[in-house]
């Protein structure tokens, strides 16, 4: 099992490692969401859990928990300074799966890890995407379509990632904005969500002309599949 760890604070990170190590656990540490960012974006396909600090120099764990769950469902646990209600519940509604406020036990970390992964093995997801002849494989982000693979950009990737999570639903144009808007420090603006609609078209359908897998609402936004 390889775990993401971000934490700025040297002494807890180096420590948290070292437990975690002899548990028989892969970490990786980064101290800042600029590195974790690009790690994330990278190397997702290879972690099996997150533990990310919430306060941190350049941002918050709470915008890596995003990042983390809009590309890929793997449990994210933070570490937090902070015992109000407002903090904990924020973290829940994004999507995190559990929490431990500092000071901790490391033994009592473990255990939360294990307990979480528990319920992700128990509830596994195939990592297998369809949308019609396309196959998107979350592992290890390749896509293919008839067998064949489909090269595509990062944000063209994230994008019909959304849609395939999402088959026979009708996205607006917003809803598509909101999840794709800014990550990994690119711009995404409603002129360009019409432009990489197109690029995908483009690389996926056999009539881009005439849409069938990537289909217009008119006045709405977009839906994929049936």
């Amino acid at each position: 099992m390889h775990i993401l760890i971000v934490e700025d604070d040297r002494t807890i990170a180096s420590g948290l490692q070292y437990s975690l190590e002899q548990e028989q656990f892969r970490t990786t540490l980064c101290q800042n969401v600029a590195d974790a960012t690009l790690m994330i974006e990278q190397q997702l396909h290879t972690i099996d859990l997150c533990l990310f600090d919430l306060s941190l120099p350049d941002g918050s764990g709470y915008d890596l928990c995003r990042l983390v769950k809009q590309q890929q469902d793997i449990p994210v646990i933070f570490l937090t300074a902070f015992d109000d209600e407002v903090n904990v519940v924020m973290g829940l509604d994004m999507g995190a799966d559990d929490y431990i406020t500092k000071p901790f036990r490391v033994r009592e970390l473990v255990s939360r890890i294990h307990s979480v992964l528990r319920r992700y093995n128990k509830n596994v997801r195939s990592p297998l995407l369809t949308i019609g002849p396309v196959e998107i494989n979350t592992q290890d982000a390749k896509v293919k379509k008839n067998g064949d693979e489909i090269l595509l950009t990062a944000l063209e990737y994230r994008l019909l990632l959304i849609f395939g999570r999402h088959t026979g639903q009708v996205l607006s144009r917003t809803q598509l904005l909101d999840q794709i808007w800014d990550v990994g420090g690119e711009f995404v603006n409603d002129n360009t969500l019409t432009v990489y609609i197109k690029r995908l078209r483009e690389k996926l359908e056999d009539d881009p002309q005439h849409p069938m897998l990537i289909t217009t609402v008119r006045g709405i936004g977009y839906k994929v599949g049936r």
